[in-house]
């Protein structure tokens, strides 16, 4: 009896333990996504590294979002992917890059980022419909622009039509946003507006013009009224801050290191120049273009917060003396302005990004979407975010989120800016859909 009674608690205890395992429903809440549509620019269309290119595209941020969708419902999300992992051939295309060794002027061999060369797939349209119209270096107004894929407008100077359009355009007359609505698209995210303001950051503030804050709101306003107007719910994201991406932030203004030895004759030619500038050993300011400058150079040191481009030659900077005095003609070397954004370049790109802001936020109380604050998402990963368990920030290779053209996201990022979307998706239209899993998808490769 005594041993009947041990079993029998044996028995008691083990089943009072065993775990019960709890299903996840998922739901598509007051959504449908049967007919899912994506419409921005390279940050959706998968454009990684320099370049857009098939990997690339599979990692996409939609398409990354789309296979959790298909969990509540949501039909095949087909892209217009690149056949080659190098690329698009046409004049104009970025150069895929990759992490590997190369020596410098200086005979200094180290790691970062280089040329990926291989075969281009020739530009020429894909010939089957697509749920992806994210098309790389669209502003907000290319959207409604007709003729944006047009063959002809390639060949014009400046080109008025946009060669990745092209590659998927329904026709040469098609618009962005035409096409999209011949999907009759039940939900959408759209993210578009950061080439608005970016091209002029990429030139220094040199050239592009920044979209004005009136014509951007009648612009979105334009796009929302006809995505909606059959219904479809979607969400909507911010414009982030580009200053704050690696492309700006990994070469401090203070980047100019020299020994006493060579500050010594620096101070010596500022002397000799009548510039009233002084260089110590270690960190010193650029010396840069400043046309308002009252000296005969018209040049001035970089002052702190201004952002040097990630775009200057390297080798100049240290070989030639770009950013001081140059060795070739031993006269002051200043840092053109094309590769690097003063204040007042600062100033306006954030003015007009936090009005952007306030123009989607409000448009997407009127029309009742959901809103991914992907500016403030942004601001955090500068701090740092832990997720899953991975330590995520913004610092250029080794942040783990940017690629290494220093503007796209690498598939991590991409994993976690879908996720920024999907928490959207659920808060606004109550639906579960579940996350996708950040640790599956690599970083920077290291060779």
């Amino acid at each position: 009896m005594k041993k009947i009674f041990l079993i029998l608690l044996s028995f008691a205890v083990f089943t009072a333990c065993e775990r019960k395992i709890s299903t996840f429903s998922v739901t598509s809440g007051s959504a449908n996504f049967s007919k899912y549509v994506c419409l921005g620019n390279s940050l959706c269309a998968g454009y990684a590294d320099g370049a857009l290119y098939h990997n690339g595209q599979v990692y996409s941020i939609p398409n990354l979002v789309a296979g959790q969708l298909q969990m509540a419902g949501s039909g095949n999300f087909v892209q217009p992917l690149v056949t080659s992992e190098f690329g698009v051939a046409f004049t104009g295309s970025g150069t895929k890059l990759k992490l590997g060794y190369s020596t410098d002027c200086r005979g200094v061999t180290s790691l970062g980022p280089i040329a990926d060369i291989g075969a281009e797939e020739p530009l020429g349209p894909v010939g089957y419909d697509v749920n992806n119209f994210a098309v790389p270096g669209a502003k907000s107004f290319h959207l409604l622009a007709p003729h944006y894929g047009d063959p002809q407008g390639l060949m014009t100077y400046p080109p008025t039509a946009n060669p990745y359009f092209y590659r998927f355009a329904k026709t040469a007359a098609s618009s962005v946003l035409g096409d999209a609505l011949t999907a009759s698209p039940t939900f959408f995210l759209l993210w578009i507006g950061d080439n608005d303001v970016l091209s002029y950051a990429l030139s220094g503030g040199t050239s592009d013009t920044i979209t004005s804050p009136s014509f951007f709101q009648l612009v979105m306003g334009d796009i929302l009224q006809q995505l909606t107007a059959a219904s479809a719910k979607g969400v909507i994201a911010t414009i982030p801050d580009v200053t704050a991406i690696p492309y700006f932030n990994t070469i401090p203004y203070n980047g100019l290191v020299l020994t006493q030895s060579e500050a010594d004759s620096v101070n010596m030619a500022m002397t000799l120049y009548q510039l009233p500038y002084h260089y110590t050993a270690g960190a010193n300011p650029f010396l840069v273009t400043d046309t308002t400058a009252t000296n005969l150079f018209k040049v001035r040191q970089m002052k702190p917060g201004e952002l040097v481009l990630l775009s200057i030659p390297q080798d100049s900077l240290k070989c030639v003396g770009m950013g001081i005095i140059s060795r070739l003609t031993e006269r002051p070397y200043p840092i053109p302005k094309k590769y690097f954004l003063s204040l007042s370049d600062i100033s306006k790109i954030q003015a007009t990004t936090t009005a952007y802001n306030q123009i989607i936020s409000g448009l997407a109380t009127n029309f009742k979407l959901g809103v991914v604050d992907m500016n403030t998402k942004l601001k955090e990963l500068q701090s740092g975010i832990v997720w899953d368990g991975i330590s995520l920030n913004t610092t250029f290779v080794t942040g783990g989120v940017f690629s290494l053209d220093g503007i796209h996201l690498n598939p991590r990022g991409c994993a976690l800016t879908a996720n920024f979307i999907i928490d959207a998706i659920n808060n606004t239209y109550k639906s579960t859909i579940p996350y996708v899993n950040v640790t599956n998808y690599p970083g920077v490769i290291f060779p």
